[in-house]
């Protein structure tokens, strides 16, 4: 006789539903900012951790909004290969994860209104933004991530607008480092999508979605995820030799392991197997932002 699997508790089906592991992708960008801040002698604590909680509660939204709506569009069907989608699977209804979505969005807007408090009224346009931008990336009637401009959007709102965002609640203005070490930050971001568009590159096509991978091909997506990770780790050189920042920010190539066995899996796995570069690359992109940071930090400590 066998024993049959316990069903998952509420906890465990809502941790399920925020997906814990894309979460690299929010805090990444809001720890290297914060990094700049404090080597340029503009860091604000209160202000810093405000963005770092307000970033996640939205990744968690945006994470619930897209297990919704591309179960009513159809894109999450029992083929899926990615991780377990709630809706889908009938362990939360629909409404239920709607309403955790508009918590999740709430009260990040609650920590927007403190951060508008610091910050002005800019602040309040970049919150509103980040919020119509995660639910449109699948839901509404043009839906980013169905038109191929997934990519695109995410690498702004997880590049410059998370990075230079998280540097302006705390100086008030953005600083040409901060912008800078945006791109790269951006760009690991849309790594991640890229390996999530790889895997799913045939029930995407059934489903109408309509991703870069969709329409060029899964080998043009390797090449991008390939373009991607190799410009991320030539900006750190580059910064260094144009005196943005110090050459402690090579610590960031000690993150080059990584990034080689991520590109391998990419080149060479398929399907469910992506899954490991899928999680592996949002490790990547923590592990290279904290090293980043860490660089500007040590390099204002050792001036």
């Amino acid at each position: 006789m066998t024993t049959p699997a316990a069903s998952p508790t509420p906890v465990q089906i809502w941790l399920m539903a925020a997906r814990p592991r894309t979460l690299p992708a929010a805090s990444a960008p809001v720890l290297a900012a914060s990094a700049v801040a404090f080597a340029e002698g503009r860091f604000a604590l209160p202000a810093a951790l405000a963005a770092l909680l307000a970033a996640l509660l939205l990744q968690i939204g945006a994470n619930l909004a897209n297990d919704v709506f591309d179960f009513h569009r159809g894109a999450d069907t029992a083929e899926r290969l990615g991780p377990l989608r709630v809706t889908q699977a009938g362990l939360l209804k629909p409404g239920q994860v709607l309403a955790g979505m508009w918590v999740c969005f709430g009260a990040a807007a609650l920590l927007g209104v403190y951060l508008v408090v610091l910050a002005g009224w800019p602040v309040l346009a970049i919150g509103l933004f980040s919020i119509l931008a995660a639910i449109a990336y699948s839901g509404g009637p043009l839906p980013f991530g169905y038109y191929g401009l997934g990519d695109l959007v995410v690498f702004i709102f997880f590049g410059p607008v998370a990075a230079a965002g998280t540097y302006f609640v705390q100086a008030g203005s953005v600083s040409l480092a901060a912008w800078a070490i945006s791109i790269p930050m951006g760009l690991l971001t849309t790594a991640i999508l890229v390996v999530n568009n790889l895997r799913d590159v045939e029930t995407d096509r059934r489903a109408g979605k309509h991703t870069l991978a969709v329409r060029f091909g899964a080998q043009a997506a390797r090449w991008e995820y390939t373009l991607l990770v190799g410009v991320s780790f030539l900006f750190s050189p580059v910064l260094a030799a144009s005196g943005l920042a110090p050459g402690w920010i090579l610590l960031s190539w000690l993150a080059l392991p990584s990034a080689y066995r991520m590109l391998h899996l990419v080149w060479h796995a398929q399907g469910r197997a992506l899954n490991q570069a899928l999680g592996g690359t949002g490790q990547l992109e923590l592990l290279y932002g904290v090293l980043l940071g860490a660089g500007f930090v040590l390099g204002a400590l050792l001036k």
